[in-house]
Order: C-alpha cells, then structure tokens, then sequence
C-alpha cells in the first residue's frame, strides 16, 4: 500500500499527521507526505527521523482558508498532480478540502478537520456575509467534497456541519483523531495547576474566558499568539494581566506533555471545535477536563468531562473552584477522561480504521478496473 497525505503545518493537522503517518510506516505503508502552508521548523519534523518509506516533501502553497490564495491552490493542485505522475500512490489522503477536486485516477480520501463557514457560526451564531473570496471558497470546499471518494470527519458534530453548511458527500464517515498514550505521563504528581492550550487570536479557543478574570489557582494559558495569515495578521493581541493567570506562548510537544503532566485540570474553553487534540492529551496525562458544554465535547467526552455553561466565565470559574476544592471528584474525573482516552482515542485505533478505510477503496477501484 502507498499512500500519498496533504498536510499543513499550521496547528493540530500536523499533529494528527504524526500520528498517523507514524502509524502508516510501522504498519509497512508506504508514505509520500507533501506539506503545506509553512516549512516545517526542524523542531516540527522530528518525528519524522527513523520511519521507513516516507518521503517528505515540504511546500509554501497557502491554504485554502487564507485570503488570496486562489493562485497558489491552482499551483498546488498542478504540482500534487505531478507528484502523483511520479510516485503513482494508490490512494490520496487530503486534508484540504480543494484537493478532492483533483483530476486523477486515484481513490481519494477527504477528511474535514474544520472549514470556514462553521467556524464563522461557531464565533458569530450566524452565517458570513458574501464576498467574493467566500463563494470561491464554497465553490471549492463544495467540489472537493463531492468528487471524493469518501469524506471522513473527527466527530459527527463535524460531518452534520458539513453537509448543512455545503453539500452532503456520496461516502462520510467518523473517524474520531487519535493520539499516543506513551507520550503522555498521567503518573506524575498533580499540582494545584490549570492549563488551558489555544491560540490567542483565535476567537473560537475562547481563551478569554480563563485569560479575562483573576482566577483562585495557579493557571498557565499555551498558544500561539500570531496568527499565520499574514493578510491579516494584526498586532499582538492585548493580554490582559490577571491573578496567577500566566501566558507561555508556543510550547514544543515535550513541553506541553510536561505541563499536562503536572496539572490537575484542563480547561477546554472552546465555542467551536470539531474534535478537540489539547484535551486529549492533557485525558492522556489524567487531568480532569472542565469543557465548556457545546455538542461536539459532549459527544467526544460524554459523562468524562465536567462541563461549565456555555461560553460564561463565572461558570468556569466556578467549575475550576469546585473541582480544586474537592481532590476526590477532581482525581474522578482525571480517571474517567484518562478511561474513555485510552478506549476511544488512542491513534494506533485511529490508523487502523483509515488503514481499512484505504484497502476497501482500493479494492473496490480494482473490482471496476
């Protein structure tokens, strides 16, 4: 099996990548891994030393969510096509919804980590107004989704959103992200510490809603503070000084893990999040995770979560208060996100099920060649 995988280096997409183009090699899938977005840092490919039969091919190309990127997805979607002349893969893997558009006799595989519209009524509650650059962009996520072979998304909450917002694809499955439980340490011992990861310019992480008030305990917010489109890259956002509330920035993954590590709480502020990799991991390092309780959390964690009203910091802070107070219901709900974790969500689960995914299009391309 050889499997080309679209990736972009920008947040969680390249942390699910890890996972599963790590999980493809040892399972003796042959990789050819293209990048977009950034080049990767050297930090950011490290994983990549050691595993067999992967070729990295890093690229610039901007994203499709990026304003004035209508050139550049052209230019990538030429060059993708001549890296699949070359390599002849026998599926694609795309984590960009213009690439399923792409002209070619392969068996694609879409998947949906988040799109714009969604996004926009996750913040806003309502739709974006029209412009030009939207109706390109659903014109293209709209495309992609309806000539893949089938569209996978990390929660139902996110293929419901895709087929209300765009158009229902001929294949969609649930496929939720995954993560390596060996990279976490849910051993250590919990200090009186809540850790909060997102990118500060980001209004659907909601960071606000831990960042804008003095809280009773130690809280260390994670996160990019700049955002990667430099259309429309602002200044640094304001962040506010609160009690024991303390900004890290950008955390490398040894850092992250050490902090989940010693933390007893996660606070999961986001309003919109299709799946969710930071709480995750902070289940895999046995915090207790207090979400904010909107539907895509409530079905990822269900009962392993303690959930505070939506979108209100008096409810999380009140939720964080509790928990503090209370070192039994606190190492709870550590046990039960570390539980449902280690069920539901670990990515050797993840691999196998795209690993399955793959060998049935491929066999059912065969069937009618």
């Amino acid at each position: 099996m050889h499997a080309l995988i679209t990736a972009d280096t920008i947040g969680g997409v390249w942390t699910y990548t890890r996972e599963l183009v790590t999980g493809l090699s040892r399972r003796g899938v042959r990789v050819t891994l293209v990048s977009l977005g950034e080049i990767p840092t050297s930090e950011q490919t490290e994983w990549l030393e050691g595993l067999k039969d992967v070729d990295f091919r890093p690229t610039a190309f901007r994203l499709e969510w990026m304003q004035e990127c209508e050139e550049d997805i052209a230019a990538s979607s030429d060059y993708l096509l001549a890296v699949i002349r070359e390599t002849r893969p026998d599926v694609l893997h795309l984590n960009q919804y213009c690439y399923g558009s792409l002209e070619c006799d392969v068996p694609k595989v879409l998947v949906a980590h988040s799109d714009v519209v969604s996004w926009w009524v996750g913040v806003h509650g309502e739709e974006p107004r029209q412009s030009k650059w939207l109706r390109w962009y659903r014109s293209a996520v709209c495309g992609g989704i309806s000539d893949a072979d089938a569209v996978v998304a990390p929660s139902r909450w996110m293929l419901e959103a895709l087929e209300s917002h765009y158009t229902a694809p001929r294949c969609g499955s649930v496929i939720y992200n995954g993560r390596n439980p060996g990279l976490f340490n849910p051993h250590l011992t919990k200090q009186d510490l809540v850790v909060s990861v997102g990118r500060v310019w980001d209004a659907a992480k909601q960071i606000s809603l831990v960042a804008g008030r003095d809280q009773r305990v130690d809280v260390v917010i994670a996160g990019s503070e700049k955002h990667p489109d430099e259309v429309i890259r602002g200044a640094r956002p304001a962040l506010p000084a609160r009690h024991k509330v303390q900004f890290r920035g950008m955390q490398n993954a040894a850092q992250l893990a050490q902090l989940m590590g010693r933390a007893s709480i996660y606070a999961a502020t986001s309003r919109y999040e299709p799946f969710g990799l930071a709480p995750l991991e902070a289940a895999f390092s046995r915090c207790a995770i207090v979400a904010n309780d909107i539907p895509s959390f409530r079905e990822v964690w269900g009962d392993a979560a303690y959930y505070f009203r939506q979108n209100d910091a008096s409810g999380l802070a009140e939720a964080i208060h509790r928990l503090t107070a209370d070192r039994q219901l606190r190492l709870a709900f550590g046990n039960l996100a570390y539980a449902r974790a280690r069920e539901r969500y670990t990515a050797s689960r993840m691999v196998d099920q795209y690993l399955s995914l793959y060998e049935s299009l491929v066999s059912e391309r065969a069937a009618v060649a």
